[in-house]
């Protein structure tokens, strides 16, 4: 199976705006609330469709269920593509949120998964902010006085948000994202977002937003605390800048800068590329395609070897599965 290309689904919520055209290069309409693309993603009614070549038309689904050995090599039972990539486009503040575990989310839905996630900042504004995890001291106690009195911020760790940081944010951690943000995200397969503050706004019908108090704190991790951007490991490589940016259960991610060609070898599990700056070609045994500035392409594990080509400097994402990635059971 030769990598595969999917169409985005671009999501528009009130906090969005325009930089997922300006500066990924997606196909917008009009409107300035483009708030997210989800690049791969398999979610109920949620399905990257294959925009070109021998599957295109097969939804992400169609191809876990009847091409899972091509996708994921020996893990070819898998009933779900394991995980979410977007991109996102914060113009406002994000409501500060939590998600759950795996345990936890199915006491909510037996269908979903927890929701471990990391962003890779592509461009911030010089004033944006990250807010991730509780202060030092915050405990579900202190926490639930704030929320009473309308003092949350007050407990939420932040640091400035810079291009090239990478956060990574376990189930259970607060978090939020602050406006100016531009990011690439890598996550669990789950849509389960618990609301615990939004910043005193109110919706489009002039009353404030549903929170999820009870489940947030039900959630929360009190015992983590303060959360910092990650520090990159460097990897030995011939050329071509290789960084560790996050290794754990669910996912890794690498990141590979440089103007140097590089090989994507052959695997047993699927490899993702995102493309956040630059241009590139992709070379493989069918030929060429270009790899852009936005772009996303899933590499199965039963690919030919392939060649990243860049023209000039370019800085590419490498997405691997996990060691424990488990998919909800359907029946």
């Amino acid at each position: 199976m030769q990598p595969l290309r999917f169409e985005p689904i671009l999501k528009r919520i009130r906090w969005g705006g325009r930089r997922l055209g300006s500066v990924l290069g997606k196909s917008l309409g009009a409107g300035t609330d483009y708030a997210e693309s989800w690049e791969l993603v398999d979610h109920g009614d949620d399905q990257s469709i294959v925009c070109d070549g021998e599957y295109a038309g097969w939804s992400l689904a169609r191809l876990v269920q009847e091409r899972g050995a091509d996708l994921f090599g020996s893990r070819s039972s898998r009933r779900q593509f394991p995980l979410l990539l977007k991109f996102l486009d914060a113009q406002d503040h994000l409501s500060v949120q939590v998600h759950p575990n795996d345990t936890q989310a199915r006491t909510y839905d037996p269908r979903e998964n927890g929701k471990t996630e990391a962003w890779v900042i592509l461009d911030a504004l010089p004033d944006s902010r990250i807010f991730a995890g509780l202060r030092p001291g915050v405990d579900r106690e202190t926490l639930q006085r704030a929320i009473a009195a309308g003092t949350v911020e007050e407990c939420l760790h932040s640091f400035p948000a810079r291009a090239g940081d990478c956060v990574f944010v376990p189930a259970g951690t607060v978090h939020a994202l602050g406006a100016g943000v531009l990011l690439a995200e890598v996550q669990q397969a789950s849509d389960l977002t618990f609301r615990l503050y939004d910043w005193g706004r109110v919706g489009t019908d002039g009353r404030p937003r549903q929170l999820h108090i009870e489940q947030s704190l039900a959630c929360i991790d009190f015992s983590r605390g303060p959360v910092a951007p990650v520090h990159p490991e460097p990897i030995e490589s011939g050329g071509v800048t290789i960084e560790r940016l996050v290794e754990c259960p669910y996912f890794s991610i690498r990141r590979y800068q440089g103007a140097n060609a590089w090989s994507v070898p052959r695997e047993d599990a699927f490899r993702v590329l995102m493309c956040v700056d630059g241009e590139a070609s992709l070379k493989s045994a069918a030929g060429r395609e270009p790899l852009c500035k936005g772009d996303t392409v899933l590499v199965p594990a039963s690919a030919d070897d392939i060649a990243v080509e860049p023209t000039g400097e370019v800085v590419v994402l490498e997405i691997r599965e996990g060691t424990f990635l488990p998919s909800p059971e359907v029946s």
